[in-house]
């Protein structure tokens, strides 16, 4: 496909989407919401034939790129054959689904409960550790997220949460590893890994680790800063979790399926979670799909006893069926080798080349095709390029930041003083050292603002 310039076309798209439209996560009449006219591979474009390359990857779920034909037809297929059917029967697309997603789940996790999103996944994991446990409380980070449902926003940590927050949700936070803004006076990685996991440890025992059901951790968190931990913070967490009985679960919803160069980031640090949440990369977001990957132990809770909780688009078979594409695409075209190539070979580097000459830059982190920069006024004192939760003014510098960055072609992913750099992992390695050229001019603008 190539961009025509149609812009009568884009004008009525835009007034029917403000006329109607209830945007997520917006204050109605502040956004200015650009129409999409068409996107293919790592691109997409407005109704004026600008081209953009999305370094967001939608919301870190176009995996695989926009429109991959193989998917499509797949969809297509799927529709003429049966568009859609109930949970409770047995369907073709629905098996092959779980059964490739269990072929690539880590250890004993071979239970696929199918939902419609991560925040879904996300509630439903916690409902199953709560019910095997007995348990109340779910212990969380505060520099997470994990969906914008009820239960989902309660277990985030970001600013997201606090119009939501109940309060009364069984909710215990805690700090997580972060060595570039330590709650714990780190200097090094293995002070911080030791100090956040005894920094748990107290948390459980003040607590109660009887009253404690789950610890969910992001495996990479995200949103808050793709913050990849320290080495031995996850098997430590792992640990403490079997020494009191605790249900670990991992939300993989941004890191599964080839983000980080590995099928799952558990993968990674060679942990075994009870519970693993995904969604996104699993059909790359073509068909609204997530799921709850359950262990042994878990499943065998609900062998004879009902569980009580289900979804009437559960296993949809046109989601499941481009999973089933997706999954085979990404095995028979390498896409998470290639991933973790890039990653190494060209993402990393070309990062941490922009930061030894833009004094913006305060730290460069990530793993394969999931990387943020972090942002700053001041390099020596780490002080953020815009406040915590910044809003209007105080949030100006990263307004000017992702304008500056649209302007050169370039769709970034910004969030607070970060931008991810999260590109779609079938991007070639072309366009990827042009999204860095982009990235480049973007922080010159940043750059006016330090100190």
């Amino acid at each position: 496909m190539s961009p025509q310039s149609n812009p009568e076309v884009g004008a009525a798209v835009k007034a029917a989407d403000r006329a109607h439209v209830f945007h997520s996560w917006s204050a109605q009449e502040l956004i200015d919401p650009l129409a999409v006219a068409g996107a293919e591979g790592s691109r997409f474009w407005d109704y004026d034939g600008r081209r953009y390359l999305d370094f967001s990857s939608g919301l870190v779920f176009t995996n695989i790129g926009y429109q991959h034909p193989k998917v499509v037809e797949a969809i297509q297929r799927q529709a003429a054959h049966m568009t859609t059917f109930a949970p409770a029967f047995a369907v073709e697309a629905r098996s092959e689904a779980a059964r490739l997603i269990a072929q690539r789940t880590p250890g004993d996790l071979d239970k696929i409960f199918f939902t419609n999103g991560g925040a879904d996944a996300v509630e439903h994991a916690l409902r199953m550790a709560r019910l095997h446990t007995g348990r109340p409380k779910v212990l969380s980070a505060y520099r997470s997220y994990h969906g914008g449902t009820q239960q989902a926003v309660n277990v985030t940590g970001d600013p997201r949460r606090w119009a939501s927050d109940s309060g009364t949700a069984g909710v215990v936070r805690f700090w997580a590893p972060f060595l570039y803004r330590s709650r714990f006076y780190a200097e090094t990685e293995e002070q911080e890994c030791a100090r956040a996991l005894e920094h748990l440890e107290t948390t459980i025992a003040f607590e109660g680790p009887g009253t404690i059901a789950a610890i969910i951790l992001e495996t990479v968190p995200g949103t808050a800063g793709i913050m990849v931990p320290p080495p031995g913070y996850l098997a430590g967490v792992r640990e403490i979790c079997d020494r009191h009985g605790i249900v670990f679960v991992l939300d993989e919803v941004m890191t599964g399926f080839g983000r980080t160069g590995e099928w799952f980031a558990a993968d990674l640090f060679g942990v075994v979670p009870d519970l693993m949440t995904f969604a996104k990369g699993v059909n790359s977001g073509y068909v609204p799909l997530g799921g709850v990957a359950v262990s042994e132990r878990i499943a065998g809770t609900f062998a004879t006893r009902p569980y009580p909780g289900g979804l009437t688009y559960s296993g949809h078979p046109l989601a499941c069926a481009a999973a089933v594409a997706t999954i085979n695409v990404m095995a028979e075209e390498g896409v998470v080798e290639h991933a973790a190539d890039l990653g190494v070979r060209v993402l990393g580097p070309g990062l941490r080349e922009l930061a030894e000459r833009h004094p913006s830059v305060g730290e460069v982190r990530g793993v394969g095709m999931f990387w943020a920069l972090d942002l700053v006024r001041d390099r020596g004192t780490r002080e953020p390029l815009v406040p915590y939760n910044a809003a209007g003014d105080a949030a100006a510098p990263m307004g000017a930041f992702a304008a500056a960055a649209k302007a050169n072609g370039l769709w970034p992913f910004v969030n607070m003083n970060r931008t991810h750099v999260v590109p779609p992992c079938t991007i070639t390695e072309a366009e990827l050292k042009e999204g860095l050229a982009g990235l480049d001019a973007a922080l010159t603008v940043a750059d006016q603002y330090t100190e």
